[in-house]
């Protein structure tokens, strides 16, 4: 099982568990996150959630065999249920990001609401050097959060960062050793079974009563252009490359 869950002491954990493939992700797994996430939105018992990986890596984002082999057609895709489950959870979601964090790996991260991340975290949104565009309405998150000139830097030019880099950008709570990454994340969550419930959930609401929607609509239009952009002979050479492991040649494209 790729996806590991359980549910402890409050807490619903969510565990990114496929490290012989980089905790790459199939749309099978998408479905898997989507539902747990739903699960424990409407389980009373759970007071937050908590997204992990394994030891050394996060997620190298999307498994691009799997991927090509079954490309996002439409609203109803796992990725997207997975999408609106997470901008959609009531409740609070703190994410320990240990290793690599690559494409959706750091884009969901800007819908959590709680992130610590390790000294040795690597983060990148590598969507432009794909042929893509961003997506998880990245393009309206970052630059708000950090200003049009960085977020230049992480969505076109597809820069890497550190853990330390996200912390300051405002992405990441903060920055620790990678060993004790997930137990502060447990700690963070375990704090909401001393919290009234209702009160954090409403207090994540008007947090965010200003941006859902925004965040909605941005999400469903970077899908329109990312599946074109999927078809486009960019894309094609970007995906050719990758699979014949080379840098892909754009000079052809204007």
């Amino acid at each position: 099982m790729s996806i590991k869950t359980a549910i402890v002491n409050g807490i619903s954990t969510i565990e990114i568990a496929r490290p012989e493939k980089k905790n790459a992700l199939t749309r099978a797994m998408y479905q898997e996150m989507a539902d747990a996430l739903l699960a424990a939105n409407a389980d009373k018992s759970v007071r937050a959630l908590l997204i992990q990986g394994q030891p050394t890596i996060f997620t190298s984002g999307n498994d691009i065999e799997d991927f090509m082999a079954s490309p996002p057609r439409d609203e109803e895709a796992p990725v997207f249920q997975f999408m609106r489950a997470l901008v959609g959870c009531e409740k609070p979601v703190i994410a320990a990001v240990n290793g690599a964090a690559i494409g959706i790996g750091t884009t969901l991260l800007l819908h959590c609401d709680f992130v610590y991340v390790a000294d040795d975290s690597r983060l990148a949104m590598p969507f432009v050097g794909l042929g893509l565009v961003p997506e998880f309405a990245s393009s309206l998150v970052l630059p708000r959060l950090m200003g049009h000139a960085r977020a230049a830097e992480k969505l076109l030019l597809g820069d890497p960062f550190t853990g330390a880099d996200a912390v300051e950008c405002g992405i990441a709570n903060a920055v620790l050793p990678a060993a004790e990454v997930v137990a502060q994340a447990r700690r963070v969550a375990e704090r909401f079974n001393k919290l009234a419930p209702s009160a954090v959930r409403e207090s994540k609401r008007l947090m965010r009563r200003h941006s859902s929607e925004e965040v909605m609509a941005t999400i469903k239009v970077e899908a329109e252009i990312f599946g074109k952009r999927l078809r486009s002979p960019e894309a094609m050479e970007a995906f050719q490359a990758f699979f014949q492991k080379r840098q892909p040649d754009f000079s052809k494209f204007d």
